[in-house]
C-alpha cells in the first residue's frame, strides 16, 4: 500500500533497528522506558527466527522506516482466528500524515483475507489521539475487562513453588 510519500510493506530482519528504536520511542511516549528489557538480538530472534513469533508491518518514508505495527496470531475459543496488534507505532514527525491509517488498512486487508474473526489490541486510556482514531475506525473500547499479567520474575517465583 503506498501513498505520494509512504509505502507499507511486510517488515524484514534488516528493519529490526528501526523497528527496536521505534519501540523505544514509544516506550519514551509512555513514560515506561524502564520497562523495555528487550533487545534487538531477540527481536531479530523472535521475529525472524526458526518459528517466528511475531508479524510486523513497517511504513517507510522515502529509506526510513517511520511506522511499525507489530502483530501476532491467537485464537479465541469464541470468536476463532484471531489477531493481536502489540505495537502501533508512528514516529511523532510522521504523525497527522496518514500514516496510522495505511498501517491499519494494511493490517485490515491482512485480517480479511485471512478470515480474521477478531482483531484487538489495547490502548492506554489516557491516549486520547489513539483512542480518537480508534473510535475513528468503528472500534469497540471495552472497560469491562482488566488487564493481568505476570513479569519474568513473578512466573520463576510461582514456579519455584511447584517443586
Amino acid at each position: 500500500m503506498t501513498t505520494t510519500t509512504y509505502t507499507v510493506r511486510p517488515a524484514q530482519a534488516t528493519d529490526i533497528p528501526a523497528m527496536f528504536k521505534l519501540v523505544q520511542e514509544l516506550a519514551a511516549f509512555e513514560q515506561a522506558e524502564h520497562e523495555v528489557i528487550n533487545t534487538e538480538a531477540q527481536l531479530l530472534q523472535d521475529g525472524f527466527g526458526e518459528q517466528p513469533l511475531f508479524q510486523a508491518l513497517v511504513a517507510e518514508h522515502q529509506t526510513h522506516i517511520v511506522g511499525l505495527l507489530l502483530y501476532f496470531y491467537s485464537y479465541s475459543t469464541w470468536k476463532g482466528k484471531s489477531i493481536y496488534i502489540d505495537d502501533f507505532i508512528v514516529n511523532i514527525e510522521h504523525r497527522h500524515a496518514g500514516v496510522g491509517s495505511l498501517l491499519f488498512n494494511a493490517m485490515l486487508q491482512i485480517a480479511e483475507r485471512q478470515a480474521i474473526t477478531k482483531l484487538h489490541w489495547q490502548v492506554l486510556n489516557w491516549n486520547d489521539p489513539a483512542i480518537q482514531f480508534y473510535q475513528k475506525q468503528g472500534a469497540i473500547l471495552d472497560n469491562e475487562w482488566s488487564n493481568c499479567a505476570l513479569n519474568r520474575q513473578q512466573i520463576q517465583n510461582l514456579v519455584s513453588t511447584l517443586k
